[in-house]
């Protein structure tokens, strides 16, 4: 059987959500003096509000665009907008991996707005010569399923009428995001920053907040999910009112992992960061015969969610549930020796392997896990 390699990464999490916690992090090192306290006590409220302004330091969206909390992680944040802003004028939504699936099936099964689904297989970018902007527009910016991303977004029209709902979560904090082109941006506490699930944040433009103002929502929309009260956008959330109840100590682990960043050197940092961990793992998937990456063209591989698949015949010539075990078989080896967990590939993906390399991954944690890839992938070859 292969040998072992002789060095383990130091924080082998390599999971594509919830991510790793920052360097350095620890429960003990959370303020606890607001638990139990009431949701709407003013001391609460204030650290809910922090929590808002430090976003907007990191993340460095215009002045003028406002953040909000929204209940049920990254999904509410895109269905809150979904539910609250379309149905006005003709919608059109890029589907190339699940989540971006998600949301067209949402649109089309659910709110019933006959969407035009611009689609594209699993490793590639939809024709996005296609997008109206006189249209109403979803899409991931980075696809966490299938390890696709925007190569840009020069498909999105400056003067465009139709608003563009950008689900952002595995690529804020992490990939430049072009604010002009997008109305409402949404991302969760536990992707790029590592932050405990739960919690979404929706960032909407002035065209966003005047669509809530001035067009009334064409669906019932939960207490859980909505955005206006008096038929206007309830301008309260934007000074860090919730919704309903949320945790304390998540908002907690979210200042902690805002506070962080900032200290380190803000986006720019967290963005270099993350290059330099997609680097060494790119260097690795070059030199390396029986892995590559799903994302057909190097311009919309993701930085964050890096999804590869098995490219070596002896595997490939296996059936897909084969070829899934031979996957689970890997994770189960790395997983026993402690050097690597959660690698697997989406479970609605194509079989493979998922490592998460944000910010708050180590580029030399990445690079010490190669090895480990390639001792797992020869153990389980082995076995066949």
């Amino acid at each position: 059987m292969p040998t072992p390699p002789a060095v383990k990464p130091q924080r082998p999490w390599f999971s594509s959500g919830p991510t790793a916690k920052r360097p350095g992090w620890t429960l003990e090192g959370l303020p606890g003096e607001l638990l139990g306290r009431g949701i709407r006590a003013p001391e609460v409220v204030a650290r809910f509000a922090y929590g808002l302004e430090l976003t907007r330091k990191v993340l460095a969206p215009p002045d003028d665009y406002v953040l909000a909390y929204i209940p049920g992680s990254d999904t509410g944040a895109v269905e809150s907008a979904m539910w609250s802003l379309l149905g006005s004028r003709p919608v059109q939504l890029l589907a190339f991996e699940n989540f971006g699936k998600t949301w067209a099936v949402d649109a089309r099964d659910h709110l019933k707005l006959n969407p035009e689904i611009l689609e594209a297989p699993w490793g590639r970018w939809p024709d996005t010569a296609r997008v109206d902007p006189a249209k109403d527009l979803v899409f991931p910016w980075n696809g966490t399923t299938s390890g696709v991303r925007a190569p840009n977004a020069d498909f999105i029209a400056d003067d465009r009428s139709g608003l563009v709902i950008c689900d952002a979560t595995s690529a804020a904090f992490a990939m430049p995001l072009p604010w002009p082109k997008l109305d409402v941006t949404t991302f969760s506490f536990q992707k790029a920053l590592g932050g405990e699930a739960g919690i979404g944040v929706a960032v909407l433009s002035p065209r966003a907040v005047q669509r809530l103002d001035e067009v009334e929502a064409r669906f019932p929309v939960p207490k859980l999910l909505r955005l206006t009260e008096g038929g206007r956008f309830n301008r309260a959330l934007a000074t860090g009112t919730m919704i309903n109840t949320f945790s304390v100590l998540t908002l907690e682990d979210w200042i902690d992992a805002l506070e962080w960043a900032d200290r380190i050197g803000g986006l720019d940092e967290l963005i270099r960061r993350t290059d330099a961990s997609f680097a060494a793992l790119a260097e690795w998937v070059e030199r390396t015969d029986w892995i590559d990456f799903l994302a057909k063209d190097p311009a919309t591989r993701s930085t964050t969610s890096v999804c590869l698949k098995i490219v070596d015949p002896r595997v490939t010539a296996l059936d897909d549930a084969a070829r899934q075990a031979f996957v689970w078989r890997m994770k189960a080896l790395l997983e026993e020796a402690g050097a690597a967990y959660d690698v697997e590939g989406h479970r609605n993906a194509p079989a493979g392997l998922r490592i998460w390399c944000g910010c708050t991954v180590e580029a030399a944690d990445v690079a010490a896990a190669t090895p480990w890839l390639d001792w797992a992938f020869a153990t389980a070859i082995a076995e066949l």
